[in-house]
């Protein structure tokens, strides 16, 4: 009977992967077509121009003598990229964390204070979510530019929490208001205060939305153009990447090859953060999307 039992598990099994195996290969296969651009991309940020005119990434690998390093080289000395890397790494760090704290205290305050018409502010909040950002680049810029703001790491560390806190606020109160009731009521019964909860209870249990909000913020600041270019102008030394890089393609037209090293010294970073936390984020996303 034990053995029937143990051929049925693997008889389960075996259909039931290969039921799901042409799932599968649909997502291998649509992986490697999302591999594809940035492995050329990398491979060819490595080649020479004239290799580059004339054949092919995919052939890179039959010669491998023609890979220099002179691209990174001329981008990161004589085109001020580390120096924007440097910039990006001062704009999107201070303003993500900015971001996250605030949000924090917010969306903590919808999900367990008593708030005086609570339910009609988170309503706003979230409304401000189909406001589009082009809206605010006028007056704000005008606010800034009579504060003496304009082209300082400041007024972008300002602009870009407040355009993040409404996606911010609307998933962390989801994920805060879907903890468990009766460990917070024991807390308060004991004697401990709003403050006390937040960081010994909810902040120690919402990890993974907090990771998962500090990647999406992240990654938004570290690719934004428009809000950096906007409230720091020209001024190239606080000039981001995305800046330095959009400067290259008008002022590079004739060392167009130059661009495959500065796009990927730009995505580095980024990925490094996505594979770091990515056991968080996935986390944190289901929990703020099917709780609440």
């Amino acid at each position: 009977m034990a053995k029937q039992v143990i051929a049925l598990s693997k008889r389960e099994r075996l259909l039931r992967a290969v039921s799901r195996g042409p799932l599968h290969v649909a997502i291998i296969a649509i992986c490697l077509m999302w591999m594809v651009p940035s492995t050329g991309l990398f491979v060819s940020s490595f080649r020479p121009k004239d290799a580059i005119a004339t054949t092919g990434w995919w052939t890179a690998f039959s010669t491998a003598s023609e890979f220099t390093l002179a691209n990174y080289q001329q981008v990161l000395t004589a085109q001020g990229m580390a120096q924007s890397f440097m910039n990006s790494l001062i704009i999107a760090l201070p303003a993500t964390l900015l971001t996250v704290a605030v949000a924090a205290f917010a969306a903590y305050a919808f999900a367990w204070m008593d708030l005086p018409g609570g339910e009609i502010i988170f309503l706003v909040v979230v409304g401000l979510l189909v406001v589009p950002i082009q809206l605010t680049l006028i007056p704000v810029l005008r606010m800034f530019a009579s504060a003496g703001l304009t082209g300082t790491f400041p007024a972008v560390w300002l602009a870009h929490t407040a355009y993040g806190l409404p996606f911010a606020v609307f998933l962390l109160r989801n994920f805060f208001i879907a903890l468990p009731k009766d460990l917070l009521e024991s807390a308060f019964l004991e004697g401990a205060g709003h403050m006390r909860v937040f960081f010994r209870i909810v902040m120690p249990l919402s990890v993974p939305s907090l990771a998962a909000l500090f990647i999406f913020q992240f990654l938004w600041l570290w690719n934004d153009l428009l809000v950096a270019l906007v409230y720091l102008g020209g001024f190239r030394n606080v000039a981001p990447m995305t800046v330095t890089i959009s400067n290259l393609v008008s002022s590079f037209g004739s060392e167009w090859h130059l661009l495959t090293s500065a796009a990927f010294i730009s995505m580095m970073l980024p990925l490094v953060v996505f594979f770091a936390l990515q056991r968080y984020f996935v986390q944190g996303i289901l929990a703020g999307a099917v709780k609440g």
